[in-house]
């Protein structure tokens, strides 16, 4: 029995020597691959993978015309490319982006495979996200919070609040029932569902109907927000107003697809910022979209 437990020990130390040799040739690999990389123009129909961050809450920021503005702060936690997926392959481009920080034990073996076989630590949040072929980038490029610029337009989807079964005056914002002259216990009641026998739906309910049932838990996209700020040193994102999803959610950032930036604003780097040392200055300090140079608040007298 001694001999066999020295055995199973020395064969799983073996595995582990061997996985550490495989992820250390692969990272060697992979910052070759980086390394070799350089900033690409923008085409015409170019699309850059997003980001996925923790949404941390929402705060007031004043600008420089002395507007409250509320932001939502998003913290984008250590994105890394794992898999990049081509149409050769796979019958089309895509980016899988990881996110977070995740335990060896806590991750199915499949997942830590996935994981090992590219020499990346496991992380906690997984997507894919869409791009062209002049956006694709090798496994291993990390994806910085300075992927966007102060004052571009975003989409970011998150998931809504699960509120459980609602009725259709919560879930629909019907209006309800009387409230006196006979009303019995109907208050709040949907009213007739139609589907009669001689109607035109044929005695059935039709699709879409608005009804009671699960509310919210659903993915949702807010479009085209505007990015106040970028912290590259906390890796923080302040985007203007809200967008679904409570705070310590999982959401997806994207470049918005009703236009990536106004007049006036320069285009965001692609495929992604890659970090040089003369940067170092520059990310001590958080980036701030320009507000103009008219105050918007002042009012000229005549």
């Amino acid at each position: 029995m001694l001999l066999l437990a020295l055995s199973a020990r020395l064969a799983a130390r073996r595995r582990a020597g061997l996985r550490l040799e495989r992820a250390l040739s692969a990272g060697a690999v992979q910052a070759q691959q980086v390394a070799a990389l350089a900033p690409r123009d923008w085409a015409a129909d170019s699309r850059r993978p997003g980001l996925l961050g923790r949404k941390a809450g929402m705060m007031s920021v004043w600008d420089k015309w002395g507007r409250m503005r509320p932001v939502t702060v998003v913290e984008v936690q250590d994105n890394v490319v794992v898999q990049a997926k081509t149409a050769a392959k796979e019958g089309y481009d895509g980016l899988q982006v990881g996110a977070g920080w995740q335990k060896d034990k806590r991750v199915s073996m499949g997942v830590l495979k996935h994981f090992e076989n590219r020499g990346i630590e496991c992380k906690r949040d997984l997507a894919e996200f869409r791009v062209t072929a002049d956006a694709l980038l090798p496994v291993g490029t990390r994806l910085l919070a300075r992927h966007f610029v102060p004052g571009q337009f975003i989409d970011v989807q998150g998931t809504t609040k699960g509120k459980g079964f609602a009725g259709v005056m919560k879930r629909h914002g019907f209006k309800g029932g009387n409230a006196s002259h006979g009303a019995t216990k109907s208050h709040r009641a949907p009213g007739s569902l139609g589907g009669g026998t001689n109607s035109h739906t044929g005695g059935k309910v039709v699709r879409g109907k608005k009804m009671p049932g699960n509310m919210g838990n659903g993915a949702r996209t807010q479009q085209k927000l505007q990015l106040y700020r970028v912290d590259p040193a906390r890796n923080l994102l302040f985007v203007l107003g809200s967008f679904p999803g409570a705070s310590g959610a999982v959401v997806r950032v994207t470049d918005s697809k009703k236009g990536v930036v106004p007049d006036g604003v320069p285009r965001p780097p692609f495929p992604t910022y890659f970090p040089r040392e003369d940067d170092a200055e520059v990310d001590a300090e958080a980036l701030t979209m320009d507000m103009g140079t008219a105050d918007p608040l002042h009012i000229e007298s005549e």
